[in-house]
């Protein structure tokens, strides 16, 4: 039997359940991200999970210097910014100062795989208490589109015109693979935003990450493929293509260590661009 849903009688109102909310974590303002920029999905994901973890009064973030420093004016919580690939550092000291809060910071492939690439190895071998929310997109961003450690292979970027070459400019660098081999490190995994299920999935790890520093395990960190469509010279929709079908082979989606426990990488990997 077909149930029918009861409309309500001309000048009464039908009583609306809210199913979606904006996050009190986000501040409701105008994007300034590049149109097609995942930062901004980013920033949602991770909102959603400190307002559905009911942490926010209690939560820090440190960002530094790149596209990343912008996060300040979207988070609804208390921040600070930290010198050019030091936010790891100083999360080790407002953590170390202040144990009850929570500590995350939100960092580039610019600043954390490659100037900060001292401070992120060495808190994870202290095991620092924090979570680390490290937005991959392969290339500096905000100072014109040069090649960074994470560059894959072959791409052209304005310090590469000609493609990266590894005899001369080396292999891309692989962090949640390389954090994971330290026993500090709780939880390493990669997740990427080309489709609605790798944002769930996405989303999912957020929280597991922030939920590793609450059980105090150990240092977490989630690497998140993001889109940089303006320096890629790209479209919004060509950009989250080449995240699927460049990046993802050079970056293996999948979880490298959970709770203490090394899991291996799920996938190949290609150390270079394909199609």
């Amino acid at each position: 039997m077909q149930q029918v849903m009861e409309l309500p009688n001309e000048g009464e109102t039908a009583a609306l359940e809210p199913v979606y909310c904006f996050p009190h974590t986000l501040r409701d303002v105008y994007t300034h991200y590049c149109p097609g920029c995942t930062h901004g999905t980013i920033h949602r994901l991770v909102a959603e999970v400190i307002d559905e973890l009911g942490i926010r009064e209690r939560t820090l973030m440190v960002a530094p210097v790149g596209c990343a420093v912008f996060a300040y004016e979207y988070f609804n919580l208390d921040s600070c910014e930290a010198a050019h690939g030091r936010a790891p550092a100083m999360a080790t000291g407002l953590k170390r100062v202040l144990p009850d809060r929570v500590v995350f910071t939100y960092q580039g492939d610019g600043d954390l795989a490659s100037i900060g690439t001292n401070e992120i190895i060495h808190a994870a071998a202290r095991g620092e208490q924090i979570t680390v929310i490290f937005a991959n997109n392969a290339v500096y961003g905000m100072t014109g589109g040069q090649m960074a450690p994470t560059s894959l292979i072959g791409q052209v970027t304005s310090s590469s015109p000609a493609g990266r070459n590894p005899a001369s400019q080396g292999y891309p660098v692989h962090i949640p693979e390389m954090l994971a081999t330290m026993p500090g490190v709780a939880y390493a995994v990669r997740r990427s935003l080309h489709s609605v299920a790798e944002i769930r999935k996405t989303k999912k790890a957020i929280r597991q990450a922030f939920q590793t520093q609450l059980d105090g395990l150990g240092l977490s960190i989630v690497e998140i493929l993001s889109s940089c469509p303006t320096n890629w010279r790209l479209d919004p929709t060509a950009s989250l293509d080449f995240i699927r079908d460049q990046m993802v082979p050079v970056f293996p989606l999948g979880d490298f260590k959970v709770g203490g426990r090394e899991e291996g990488r799920k996938g190949g990997r290609e150390d270079k661009m394909t199609g």
